[in-house]
């Protein structure tokens, strides 16, 4: 029988997001197979984390692209992305806490796509007025990304509904975000 990948790793990424400590031991029972089985195919946590970053990055691609964010208004786009990555935003979470993605040499070509798309839509919000301009799109791209990491940590917790994590995410972004006339 051959391994469904897809499988393990979305067991990995739903047991890592409520227990980002967890041991190979328990992604293997929380996948279905034997720790055997689940080393054969990641050589150790690194490179199960490597797997699930790809996945991350997967997902957030698809997220960007379904959010469509070069049409209508800048913050109307941050809305539709937060909305399409609510479903990634847990593995995200556990994504953004693992500092082995962020150093050095090895850092996944994605995450600067990513951040280029995601920036982009900034500019855009900056160049037609809607939004700020002494914030600068790099910043406002990794406050986006911290925010749906928080959020998603405390709907996990249960501290925030499920339904409420778009406008929690993209009002309280959006709410710093916009350009205020000067008095």
């Amino acid at each position: 029988m051959a391994l469904d990948r897809d499988h393990v790793l979305r067991s990995a990424a739903a047991l890592l997001t409520r227990k980002s400590t967890a041991t190979m031991d328990e992604v293997a029972k929380a996948a279905g197979i034997s720790r055997a089985t689940l080393h054969r195919h990641f050589a150790g946590r690194d490179a199960l984390v490597r797997a699930l970053e790809a996945l991350g990055i997967a997902e957030c691609e698809g997220a960007v692209s379904r959010a469509r964010l070069d049409d209508g208004p800048a913050g109307e786009a941050v809305r539709r992305l937060v909305r399409e990555i609510q479903p990634a935003a847990g593995l995200l979470a556990f994504l953004y806490g693992e500092s082995q993605l962020w150093e050095g040499d090895r850092q996944n070509d994605g995450w600067q796509r990513l951040d280029a798309r995601i920036g982009a839509v900034f500019q855009r919000g900056q160049r037609t007025g809607e939004f700020r301009i002494d914030l600068t799109p790099v910043w406002l791209t990794e406050a986006l990304y911290g925010l749906i990491a928080s959020c998603a940590w405390a709907t996990l917790d249960g501290r925030v509904a499920a339904r409420d994590f778009p406008t929690m995410v993209a009002e309280l972004l959006l709410g710093g975000a916009v350009r205020r006339e000067e008095s």
